[in-house]
């Protein structure tokens, strides 16, 4: 057998360090406004790679935050595009269709992409969904800020 015979798909993730950096950016924009949530941060499976809760933010947040994260990276869209779509008057859909009670359509989850490829999500809980939605998207910015020209190596 040639190499061609072997065709194995690799997929880029995030990495523990660029979960953290996301997680602390929104942290402090959280703490400079007052509020308080839930943020968590997944590879590009939808799992896990860190998640905080911070003192004071809703209990049903901590798999909710899990869940947006999850839908955003298993679709590779925002989560609320999820939720519009399956909300839809005529091409509407029940979100178990998915096979996996992990898939949600609320606000606040967003894909993280490098180099074209999604490389995993952040999704913010516990908040108004607009706010979830602006909080998430601070920390996909602090990411992808500091990567900017930069050779990191994602794990």
């Amino acid at each position: 057998m040639n190499d061609n015979d072997h065709h194995m798909h690799t997929t880029t993730n995030l990495a523990h360090t660029e979960a953290q950096r996301i997680v602390q950016a929104i942290q402090t924009e959280l703490e400079q406004r007052g509020k308080t949530a839930v943020v968590a941060v997944c590879d590009a499976h939808g799992e896990l790679l860190a998640l905080l809760r911070m003192s004071g933010a809703p209990l049903p947040s901590i798999a909710i935050a899990q869940n947006k994260a999850f839908t955003a990276a298993r679709e590779r869209r925002p989560s609320k595009e999820i939720g519009q779509a399956s909300r839809h008057p005529t091409d509407g859909f029940d979100l178990r269709n998915f096979g996996d009670p992990r898939y949600i359509g609320w606000g606040g989850g967003l894909p993280v992409w490098m180099e074209g490829a999604c490389v995993g999500a952040v999704a913010v809980s516990g908040l108004p969904e607009h706010e979830d939605i602006e909080l998430a998207q601070i920390g996909v910015n602090a990411l992808t800020a500091g990567l900017e020209g930069a050779g990191t190596n994602l794990g």
